[in-house]
Protein backbone atom coordinates (compact mmCIF):
# COMPACT_ATOMS: atom_id res chain seq x y z
CA UNK A 1 0.00 0.00 0.00
CA UNK A 2 1.80 3.34 -0.83
CA UNK A 3 0.53 6.71 0.93
CA UNK A 4 -0.17 9.48 -0.85
CA UNK A 5 0.42 13.04 0.85
CA UNK A 6 -1.69 16.22 -0.56
CA UNK A 7 -1.63 20.02 -0.10
CA UNK A 8 -4.96 21.64 -1.20
CA UNK A 9 -3.88 24.79 -3.18
CA UNK A 10 -6.23 27.81 -3.08
CA UNK A 11 -7.22 27.04 -6.86
CA UNK A 12 -8.99 23.68 -5.87
CA UNK A 13 -11.10 25.48 -2.94
CA UNK A 14 -15.00 24.08 -2.59
CA UNK A 15 -13.92 21.16 -4.86
CA UNK A 16 -15.58 18.09 -4.14
CA UNK A 17 -13.17 15.69 -2.53
CA UNK A 18 -13.65 12.97 -5.30
CA UNK A 19 -13.05 15.30 -7.73
CA UNK A 20 -10.15 17.14 -6.40
CA UNK A 21 -8.21 13.76 -5.85
CA UNK A 22 -9.21 12.65 -9.66
CA UNK A 23 -7.80 15.36 -10.28
CA UNK A 24 -4.27 14.44 -9.07
CA UNK A 25 -2.01 12.86 -11.06
CA UNK A 26 -0.86 10.37 -7.84
CA UNK A 27 -4.46 9.48 -7.88
CA UNK A 28 -6.59 6.94 -9.75
CA UNK A 29 -9.75 8.11 -11.44
CA UNK A 30 -12.31 10.12 -9.86
CA UNK A 31 -14.69 7.18 -9.55
CA UNK A 32 -11.93 4.54 -7.87
CA UNK A 33 -11.18 7.38 -5.78
CA UNK A 34 -14.96 7.53 -4.36
CA UNK A 35 -14.83 4.04 -3.56
CA UNK A 36 -11.48 4.62 -1.29
CA UNK A 37 -13.26 7.31 0.46
CA UNK A 38 -15.81 4.81 1.12
CA UNK A 39 -13.67 2.32 2.69
CA UNK A 40 -11.93 4.92 5.27
CA UNK A 41 -8.89 5.20 2.87
CA UNK A 42 -9.10 9.18 2.76
CA UNK A 43 -8.10 11.31 5.87
CA UNK A 44 -8.27 15.31 5.93
CA UNK A 45 -6.47 16.97 8.30
CA UNK A 46 -5.38 13.56 10.35
CA UNK A 47 -9.04 12.54 10.34
CA UNK A 48 -10.63 9.52 8.30
CA UNK A 49 -13.48 11.16 5.91
CA UNK A 50 -16.21 9.13 4.25
CA UNK A 51 -17.77 11.99 1.93
CA UNK A 52 -17.00 12.25 -1.49
CA UNK A 53 -19.10 15.19 -1.16
CA UNK A 54 -16.67 17.01 1.50
CA UNK A 55 -15.59 20.17 0.29
CA UNK A 56 -11.96 21.04 0.58
CA UNK A 57 -10.18 23.98 1.77
CA UNK A 58 -7.25 25.48 0.82
CA UNK A 59 -4.36 24.12 3.47
CA UNK A 60 -6.42 21.26 3.72
CA UNK A 61 -3.62 17.99 4.52
CA UNK A 62 -5.16 15.29 2.47
CA UNK A 63 -3.40 11.21 2.96
CA UNK A 64 -4.92 8.59 0.48
CA UNK A 65 -3.84 4.76 1.29
CA UNK A 66 -3.95 3.44 -2.53
CA UNK A 67 -3.89 -0.36 -2.62
CA UNK A 68 -1.53 -2.39 -4.79
CA UNK A 69 -2.01 -2.66 -8.63
CA UNK A 70 -3.39 -5.96 -9.37
CA UNK A 71 -4.93 -7.48 -11.98
CA UNK A 72 -8.44 -7.32 -12.76
CA UNK A 73 -10.18 -10.90 -11.04
CA UNK A 74 -6.40 -12.22 -10.13
CA UNK A 75 -8.23 -13.11 -6.35
CA UNK A 76 -9.19 -16.89 -6.69
CA UNK A 77 -10.97 -18.75 -4.07
CA UNK A 78 -8.76 -21.22 -1.69
CA UNK A 79 -9.69 -24.09 0.61
CA UNK A 80 -8.09 -22.69 3.66
CA UNK A 81 -10.13 -23.61 7.22
CA UNK A 82 -12.37 -20.59 8.51
CA UNK A 83 -12.98 -20.86 12.22
CA UNK A 84 -16.53 -19.08 11.99
CA UNK A 85 -18.35 -18.11 15.11
CA UNK A 86 -20.86 -15.98 13.85
CA UNK A 87 -22.72 -16.30 9.93
CA UNK A 88 -25.67 -15.54 8.37
CA UNK A 89 -26.70 -14.13 5.37
CA UNK A 90 -24.83 -10.56 5.74
CA UNK A 91 -22.06 -10.90 7.47
CA UNK A 92 -19.42 -13.69 9.17
CA UNK A 93 -17.81 -13.21 12.71
CA UNK A 94 -14.79 -15.62 12.34
CA UNK A 95 -10.88 -16.14 14.19
CA UNK A 96 -8.39 -15.81 12.29
CA UNK A 97 -5.65 -18.05 12.66
CA UNK A 98 -1.90 -16.43 13.45
CA UNK A 99 0.18 -16.18 10.40
CA UNK A 100 -2.81 -15.56 8.29
CA UNK A 101 -2.34 -12.64 5.76
CA UNK A 102 -5.97 -10.44 5.41
CA UNK A 103 -5.66 -9.93 1.37
CA UNK A 104 -3.49 -10.15 -1.31
CA UNK A 105 -0.25 -7.66 -0.87
CA UNK A 106 3.53 -7.31 -2.27
CA UNK A 107 4.77 -11.13 -1.48
CA UNK A 108 1.76 -12.57 -0.61
CA UNK A 109 -0.40 -13.23 -3.98
CA UNK A 110 -2.38 -15.85 -2.62
CA UNK A 111 -2.88 -17.87 0.67
CA UNK A 112 -5.39 -15.03 2.07
CA UNK A 113 -8.06 -14.36 4.17
CA UNK A 114 -9.71 -12.91 1.30
CA UNK A 115 -8.84 -16.42 -0.59
CA UNK A 116 -10.72 -18.42 2.10
CA UNK A 117 -13.79 -16.09 2.07
CA UNK A 118 -14.25 -16.31 -1.86
CA UNK A 119 -13.81 -20.11 -1.63
CA UNK A 120 -16.10 -19.88 1.35
CA UNK A 121 -18.96 -17.78 0.01
CA UNK A 122 -17.74 -16.98 -4.00
CA UNK A 123 -16.89 -13.75 -5.03
CA UNK A 124 -20.03 -12.37 -5.63
CA UNK A 125 -21.11 -12.91 -2.59
CA UNK A 126 -18.86 -10.46 -1.15
CA UNK A 127 -18.68 -7.10 -0.34
CA UNK A 128 -16.26 -4.98 -2.62
CA UNK A 129 -15.88 -1.67 -1.19
CA UNK A 130 -12.37 -2.10 -0.12
CA UNK A 131 -11.21 -2.93 -3.37
CA UNK A 132 -11.77 -6.42 -6.09
CA UNK A 133 -8.56 -7.84 -3.93
CA UNK A 134 -10.11 -7.50 -1.10
CA UNK A 135 -13.64 -9.25 -0.88
CA UNK A 136 -15.51 -9.36 1.97
CA UNK A 137 -12.61 -7.16 4.63
CA UNK A 138 -13.94 -5.31 6.81
CA UNK A 139 -10.99 -4.32 8.88
CA UNK A 140 -7.77 -6.35 8.79
CA UNK A 141 -5.31 -7.95 11.50
CA UNK A 142 -1.72 -7.89 11.26
CA UNK A 143 -0.57 -11.30 10.03
CA UNK A 144 0.50 -12.81 13.17
CA UNK A 145 -2.48 -10.93 15.19
CA UNK A 146 -4.98 -13.77 16.20
CA UNK A 147 -8.47 -13.62 17.28
CA UNK A 148 -12.18 -11.88 16.14
CA UNK A 149 -12.73 -10.30 12.72
CA UNK A 150 -15.66 -9.28 10.62
CA UNK A 151 -16.42 -9.92 6.65
CA UNK A 152 -19.47 -8.46 5.18
CA UNK A 153 -21.40 -10.61 1.98
CA UNK A 154 -22.66 -7.30 0.37
CA UNK A 155 -21.64 -4.12 0.03
CA UNK A 156 -24.86 -2.40 1.84
CA UNK A 157 -23.41 -4.71 4.85
CA UNK A 158 -19.38 -3.89 4.59
CA UNK A 159 -20.61 0.10 4.05
CA UNK A 160 -22.44 -0.33 7.43
CA UNK A 161 -20.16 -2.45 9.72
CA UNK A 162 -17.83 0.63 8.44
CA UNK A 163 -19.62 2.95 9.61
CA UNK A 164 -19.78 1.13 12.94
CA UNK A 165 -16.18 1.50 13.10
CA UNK A 166 -16.49 5.41 11.89
CA UNK A 167 -19.01 5.95 14.54
CA UNK A 168 -16.94 4.21 17.09
CA UNK A 169 -19.74 1.63 18.13
CA UNK A 170 -17.67 -1.80 17.03
CA UNK A 171 -16.44 -2.99 20.43
CA UNK A 172 -13.50 -4.34 19.61
CA UNK A 173 -11.11 -5.44 22.53
CA UNK A 174 -7.28 -7.63 22.11
CA UNK A 175 -5.42 -8.85 25.42
CA UNK A 176 -1.68 -8.07 25.16
CA UNK A 177 1.51 -9.13 27.45
CA UNK A 178 3.33 -5.90 27.70
CA UNK A 179 7.01 -5.84 28.88
CA UNK A 180 7.36 -4.18 31.91
CA UNK A 181 5.37 -2.96 35.37
CA UNK A 182 2.47 -0.62 34.27
CA UNK A 183 1.39 0.83 37.87
CA UNK A 184 -1.38 2.66 36.60
CA UNK A 185 -4.61 0.31 36.36
CA UNK A 186 -6.01 1.97 33.30
CA UNK A 187 -5.05 4.55 30.92
CA UNK A 188 -6.20 6.17 27.44
CA UNK A 189 -3.17 6.77 24.45
CA UNK A 190 -4.51 9.56 21.96
CA UNK A 191 -1.74 9.96 19.52
CA UNK A 192 -0.63 10.84 15.80
CA UNK A 193 0.36 8.17 13.84
CA UNK A 194 2.34 7.96 10.54
CA UNK A 195 4.56 6.25 8.98
CA UNK A 196 8.17 6.01 10.06
CA UNK A 197 10.27 8.00 8.26
CA UNK A 198 13.21 5.79 9.20
CA UNK A 199 11.89 2.38 7.94
CA UNK A 200 8.74 2.71 5.76
CA UNK A 201 7.52 -0.96 6.98
CA UNK A 202 7.26 0.55 10.47
CA UNK A 203 4.65 3.00 11.88
CA UNK A 204 5.78 5.15 14.72
CA UNK A 205 4.01 8.14 16.66
CA UNK A 206 4.17 11.47 14.94
CA UNK A 207 3.20 15.03 14.65
CA UNK A 208 3.52 15.33 11.11
CA UNK A 209 0.82 17.49 9.64
CA UNK A 210 -0.43 14.06 7.65
CA UNK A 211 -0.58 11.46 10.64
CA UNK A 212 -3.85 10.69 11.22
CA UNK A 213 -5.19 10.28 15.21
CA UNK A 214 -5.18 6.72 17.01
CA UNK A 215 -6.93 6.46 20.18
CA UNK A 216 -6.46 3.33 22.66
CA UNK A 217 -7.10 2.72 25.69
CA UNK A 218 -6.39 -0.10 28.30
CA UNK A 219 -6.86 -1.57 31.68
CA UNK A 220 -4.09 -4.09 33.91
CA UNK A 221 -5.54 -7.65 33.98
CA UNK A 222 -2.53 -8.82 36.14
CA UNK A 223 0.96 -7.80 36.78
CA UNK A 224 4.09 -10.37 36.93
CA UNK A 225 7.19 -10.03 38.78
CA UNK A 226 10.50 -9.36 37.74
CA UNK A 227 13.26 -11.71 37.14
CA UNK A 228 16.93 -12.00 35.91
CA UNK A 229 16.87 -11.44 32.58
CA UNK A 230 13.61 -9.37 32.39
CA UNK A 231 11.36 -6.14 34.21
CA UNK A 232 8.45 -8.65 34.54
CA UNK A 233 5.32 -8.35 32.60
CA UNK A 234 1.69 -6.70 32.71
CA UNK A 235 -1.17 -8.50 30.92
CA UNK A 236 -3.69 -5.90 29.54
CA UNK A 237 -6.95 -5.42 27.65
CA UNK A 238 -6.59 -2.81 24.77
CA UNK A 239 -10.15 -1.33 23.55
CA UNK A 240 -9.76 0.17 19.94
CA UNK A 241 -11.01 3.43 19.11
CA UNK A 242 -9.71 4.06 15.43
CA UNK A 243 -7.49 1.43 13.73
CA UNK A 244 -4.56 2.46 12.46
CA UNK A 245 -2.25 -0.24 10.89
CA UNK A 246 0.22 -1.77 13.95
CA UNK A 247 -1.49 0.67 16.66
CA UNK A 248 -1.50 -1.34 19.64
CA UNK A 249 1.83 -2.26 18.90
CA UNK A 250 2.75 1.20 18.01
CA UNK A 251 0.94 3.00 21.04
CA UNK A 252 2.48 0.40 23.92
CA UNK A 253 5.93 0.95 22.66
CA UNK A 254 5.74 4.44 22.53
CA UNK A 255 4.62 4.12 26.68
CA UNK A 256 7.54 1.82 26.84
CA UNK A 257 5.67 -1.01 27.38
CA UNK A 258 6.23 -3.26 23.76
CA UNK A 259 4.38 -6.25 23.13
CA UNK A 260 6.09 -9.55 24.46
CA UNK A 261 7.25 -11.33 20.96
CA UNK A 262 6.74 -8.79 18.33
CA UNK A 263 9.41 -8.93 15.64
CA UNK A 264 8.92 -5.03 14.75
CA UNK A 265 8.79 -2.84 17.60
CA UNK A 266 9.91 -5.60 20.07
CA UNK A 267 12.78 -5.41 22.82
CA UNK A 268 14.48 -8.13 25.01
CA UNK A 269 15.84 -11.23 24.60
CA UNK A 270 14.30 -14.21 23.00
CA UNK A 271 13.88 -15.47 26.91
CA UNK A 272 12.63 -12.05 27.66
CA UNK A 273 10.06 -12.81 24.93
CA UNK A 274 9.08 -16.20 26.62
CA UNK A 275 10.23 -18.20 23.10
CA UNK A 276 7.19 -16.28 21.34
CA UNK A 277 8.02 -15.64 17.63
CA UNK A 278 5.33 -13.54 17.01
CA UNK A 279 3.50 -10.60 19.08
CA UNK A 280 1.33 -11.60 22.09
CA UNK A 281 -1.68 -9.91 20.56
CA UNK A 282 -5.37 -11.25 20.42
CA UNK A 283 -8.32 -9.61 19.24
CA UNK A 284 -10.80 -11.52 22.19
CA UNK A 285 -13.79 -9.89 21.90
CA UNK A 286 -16.51 -7.65 19.46
CA UNK A 287 -19.38 -6.75 20.26
CA UNK A 288 -21.76 -4.82 17.94
CA UNK A 289 -25.60 -4.39 16.89
CA UNK A 290 -26.17 -6.53 13.63
CA UNK A 291 -26.53 -3.83 10.97
CA UNK A 292 -29.64 -5.33 9.22
CA UNK A 293 -31.59 -7.41 12.41
CA UNK A 294 -30.57 -4.91 14.72
CA UNK A 295 -29.50 -7.77 17.14
CA UNK A 296 -26.62 -7.56 19.19
CA UNK A 297 -24.00 -9.76 18.56
CA UNK A 298 -20.96 -10.70 20.87
CA UNK A 299 -18.49 -13.33 20.31
CA UNK A 300 -15.81 -13.90 23.00
CA UNK A 301 -12.47 -15.96 22.12
CA UNK A 302 -9.74 -17.55 24.14
CA UNK A 303 -6.16 -17.68 23.70
CA UNK A 304 -5.00 -19.96 21.52
CA UNK A 305 -2.01 -22.11 22.39
CA UNK A 306 1.04 -20.22 21.72
CA UNK A 307 0.05 -17.16 23.96
CA UNK A 308 -1.55 -19.38 26.26
CA UNK A 309 1.65 -21.27 26.87
CA UNK A 310 3.55 -18.15 27.36
CA UNK A 311 0.85 -17.12 29.98
CA UNK A 312 1.30 -20.67 32.00
CA UNK A 313 5.41 -19.92 31.64
CA UNK A 314 4.89 -16.91 33.84
CA UNK A 315 1.56 -17.71 35.87
CA UNK A 316 3.72 -18.34 39.04
CA UNK A 317 4.77 -14.91 39.05
CA UNK A 318 1.71 -13.46 39.48
CA UNK A 319 1.59 -10.79 42.01
CA UNK A 320 -2.37 -10.29 41.95
CA UNK A 321 -5.20 -9.72 39.07
CA UNK A 322 -7.09 -6.66 39.14
CA UNK A 323 -11.12 -6.39 39.53
CA UNK A 324 -10.99 -6.14 35.58
CA UNK A 325 -9.07 -9.39 35.20
CA UNK A 326 -10.81 -11.16 37.70
CA UNK A 327 -13.67 -11.13 35.11
CA UNK A 328 -11.54 -11.73 32.01
CA UNK A 329 -8.85 -14.01 31.95
CA UNK A 330 -10.96 -17.33 33.90
CA UNK A 331 -12.70 -16.96 30.20
CA UNK A 332 -9.07 -16.15 28.15
CA UNK A 333 -7.80 -19.69 29.92
CA UNK A 334 -11.28 -21.79 30.25
CA UNK A 335 -10.31 -22.00 33.64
Amino acid sequence: MADVHLLVTSEYEGMRLDAFLGAQESCPTRSACAKLIEAGSVAVNGEDCYSKKYAVSSGDRIEVDLPEIREPGAIEGQAIPLDIRYEDEYLIVLSKQRGLVCHPAHGHDSGTLANALVYHCGIDHLGTLQGEDRPGIVHRLDRDTSGLMLAAKDDDTQRALQDLIRLRTLDRRYIALCHGYIAMDSGTINTGIARSTRDRVKMAVSDDPFARQAITTFQVLERFEAHRGDEGYTLVECHLYTGRTHQIRVHMRHINHALVGDPLYGCGSVRSNLDLTRQFLHSWRVKFDHPVTGEVIERRDVLPWDLAAAYDEIADRSMGRTEAGDGIIPYLLEE
